[in-house]
């Protein structure tokens, strides 16, 4: 049984941690299930991925915490960095990921959602890093991207107390791009999808390619990692299209991925 489900709809992958029961928290076998699905993805005709939760209650309520009682300081470390190696995946996959916030993400939960490129939640999500009172810290890298994507006192605040923010502050806090009630968030978590993959996939990889190649370095290399992504567009057949078409005054054809 996989603990991770899959569907596709149209140019979007939608991807599910499945395990409602255990408010779909972390394990092993939800690691390498996840890890598995990514691996399938057709990335010749997905262009988008959506990364949810089962059920109304957890986008991923943390890792499995009975199976980490008793964990020897090696294991500790091997698991972290499982996690870290995946989640590491995620940030750096080909097309952009959306994670559609339902509910608790906590811990490894939160850390999956800081991987992806946009969060949006429903109004019931709760955002929180936890470890520190279970005697250890965040170990899927939310020690890293937390306080890269916010107020570094904010962060900090949050991974020293373990602050539960809610969604209306991660908000604020600028968390999340946007906030939508229970039944709506798949419907609009798809639609910002279908608006993603509705443009040139050579330009969209290339610009999450470029935005995270130069988040880790200074401007001045950032700018070459930036003109080396532009060059992958110029002489395709979506750039000519697309050009083309804007010259002319009319909609380009179908983007083909090429």
């Amino acid at each position: 049984m996989s603990f991770v489900e899959y569907k596709t709809e149209g140019h979007v992958g939608i991807i599910t941690m499945s395990r409602e029961k255990a408010l779909n928290a972390i394990n092993d076998q939800v690691l390498d299930d996840l890890e598995a699905v990514l691996d399938g993805v057709d990335l010749e005709n997905i262009r988008a991925l959506i990364i949810t939760g089962a059920g109304k209650k957890a986008f991923v309520a943390g890792a499995d915490i009975a199976s980490m009682a008793d964990m020897p300081s090696e294991d500790g470390v091997k698991f972290g960095r499982k996690g870290n190696e995946l989640f590491l995946k995620i940030e750096r996959f080909p097309i952009p990921i959306v994670a559609a916030v339902n509910g608790f993400a906590l811990g490894g939960g939160c850390e999956l959602a800081l991987a992806c490129d946009i969060r949006i939640a429903s109004d019931n999500a709760m955002f929180a890093l936890p470890e520190t009172g279970l005697g250890i810290i965040p170990s899927f890298g939310g020690t890293q991207r937390l306080p890269r994507l916010i107020n570094v006192g904010i962060a900090k605040e949050m991974l020293y107390t373990g602050r539960r923010v809610m969604a209306d502050e991660a908000l604020k806090f600028g968390i999340v791009n946007a906030v939508y009630t229970q039944d709506e968030l798949m419907d609009k978590a798809m639609e910002l999808a279908n608006r993603i993959a509705s443009k040139a996939p050579i330009g969209v990889r290339a610009a999450k390619a470029a935005v995270n190649g130069g988040l880790q370095v200074s401007i001045d290399e950032g700018i070459e990692i930036e003109l080396e992504n532009s060059a992958k567009g110029f002489g395709s057949q979506d750039q000519r299209n697309a050009m083309h078409a804007f010259v002319e005054k009319r909609k380009p054809d179908p983007f083909i991925n090429k």
